[in-house]
């Protein structure tokens, strides 16, 4: 029988398919159309201090094998996730969360990390340090190893949980960045987050998003994805959850292979809301094929040893 549990940061996972924050909501809206208690958990939306409204609209532009995205972090603010948000999804999903946390200060992510670690539900804090769809914030703190390091430590010094850096792929060197965070005492990292991109209307002559530019996404990141994991696994002792393009059961072996010990899922949820549910089912099946018996054995498997 195929073992697909993974321990990420000392909790243990039934499978290392997680949906990545901003595809799958605050879990209790795809609640409805399945029980979501199969996947291993999920990061849920980016949450910051204060009620955001987000980008001005179009948000959205398509693209071959992806799509761009300019949300801008809406959310209803830390204080409103935790009273409202949080117990609604505690009668749906039974296992411990990830909270995922941007802001535009260090204070800002220590006064939401302080309180969404006081919550039962939470099981980890991902810090994004890497949104490339906001303005003086999230991603100026991910392309700069010192910046990067000191929001990781003003957040583990108010955190008793296990906190896990989102990086950007927007730097030229994304392994100095991961072990800055290491350093600082980041119990995980997770990469990576968007590329960015942008789309122009022929007929108009202007940019398909209100914000010019947004985060570029989908299966045709993948490639540099599964290389940036691949170099940071090798680079750090602390855990990485692999996030890129992944679309299907095999891409969650081939992160895995790279050195992701979890695999969070992103646009292919909003290609179908039953993605991930999907590539859980598929996994056993895969991992038969290629002759895997238990997934915590591949971890890392690709790393080839260099004279």
């Amino acid at each position: 029988m195929a073992d697909m549990r993974v321990s990420l940061c000392g909790i243990e996972l039934d499978n290392p398919v997680i949906p990545a924050s901003g595809t799958f909501g605050y879990g209790y809206e795809f609640a409805q159309i399945y029980d979501i208690n199969v996947l291993g958990t999920f990061s849920f939306k980016g949450t910051t201090r204060e009620p955001r409204f987000g980008n001005p609209t179009p948000r959205i532009a398509e693209c071959t094998a992806g799509l761009i995205n300019s949300v801008g972090l809406q959310n209803p603010g830390v204080d409103k996730v935790i009273e409202e948000e949080l117990p609604k999804l505690a009668k749906v999903f039974h296992k411990k969360v990830i909270a995922n946390v941007s802001g535009f200060s260090v204070e800002d992510y220590v006064y939401s990390c302080e309180k969404l670690d006081k919550c039962e539900q939470v099981g980890w804090l991902e810090v994004n340090v890497s949104c490339p769809n906001v303005h003086g914030g999230g991603m100026s703190f991910g392309t700069c190893p010192e910046a990067a390091a000191e929001v990781t430590r003003a957040v583990k010094a108010v955190c008793r949980k296990p906190v896990i850096v989102k990086l950007s792929p927007n730097v030229t060197d994304i392994v100095s960045i991961a072990l800055a965070c290491e350093e600082a005492g980041a119990d995980g990292i997770s990469l990576i987050n968007t590329l960015l991109g942008m789309r122009i209307d022929l007929k108009t002559r202007r940019p398909v998003v209100a914000n010019r530019t947004g985060g570029f996404s989908g299966p045709a990141i993948f490639p540099v994805a599964l290389r940036m994991v691949y170099q940071v696994a090798q680079a750090v002792k602390v855990p990485v959850i692999g996030v890129g393009g992944v679309c299907r059961a095999e891409d969650v072996i081939e992160m895995m292979l790279a050195g992701a010990t979890a695999v969070e899922v992103g646009a292919a949820n909003l290609a179908s809301p039953f993605a991930c549910r999907d590539i859980i089912k598929e996994l056993p099946a895969v991992m038969e094929k290629y002759d895997i018996s238990s997934l915590r054995d591949i971890i890392g498997g690709a790393k080839v040893e260099t004279l």
